[in-house]
C-alpha cells in the first residue's frame, strides 16, 4: 500500500468530494488519516494503486504530495529553519521541500529526504501525516 497526501481547505464536505471522485473511478481507500492545521484539512490515504488514485485526484483539482514526503508543520516563520537544523544535525539530507500551505500563521510543508525513518523519528513534533507508513 502507497500514501498520498491531500492538502485542502478544511470545508464541510471535502472527504465526501475526495470518495466521490475515487470511488466513480473504480479506486478505494485502503486507509485513512486526517490532521487540521488551521484552515486547512491534510488527508493522508493508503491505495493499492496510488499512481491511478493521484492521476484522478489531481485531475479533480485535489493539491497531492507523493508517497514519499514526509508532511510537517509549523505554526511560526522560524519553523521551516528548525526543521532544516534538525534534518542537518541528523544527518539527512533533503532532496525536495514543497510549501503546500502557509497562511493564518501555519505552515505545511512537504519534504522528501535521503533517509525517511530518521528524518520521521527528529520531526516527529512537526509530522502530520502519521499514518503515511513512515512512523
Amino acid at each position: 500500500m502507497r500514501s498520498i497526501t491531500v492538502v485542502s481547505d478544511n470545508r464541510n464536505g471535502v472527504l465526501a468530494d475526495i470518495s466521490y471522485v475515487l470511488g466513480k473511478s473504480g479506486i478505494d481507500i485502503d486507509g485513512l488519516n486526517v490532521d487540521v492545521v488551521g484552515d486547512k484539512a491534510v488527508i493522508a490515504m493508503g491505495f493499492k494503486d496510488a499512481k491511478r488514485a493521484n492521476e484522478v485526484l489531481e485531475q479533480n483539482g485535489f493539491k497531492t504530495a507523493n508517497a514519499e514526503a514526509i508532511i510537517v508543520k509549523g505554526s511560526h516563520s522560524d519553523a521551516l529553519l528548525e526543521i532544516a537544523r534538525t534534518l542537518e544535525n541528523g544527518k539527512v539530507r533533503v532532496r525536495r521541500l514543497l510549501t503546500l500551505c502557509s497562511d493564518t500563521g501555519n505552515y505545511i510543508f512537504a519534504i522528501n529526504v535521503d533517509k525517511p525513518r530518521r528524518a520521521f523519528r527528529l520531526l516527529d513534533h512537526y509530522v502530520v501525516n502519521r499514518f503515511a507508513g513512515h512512523s
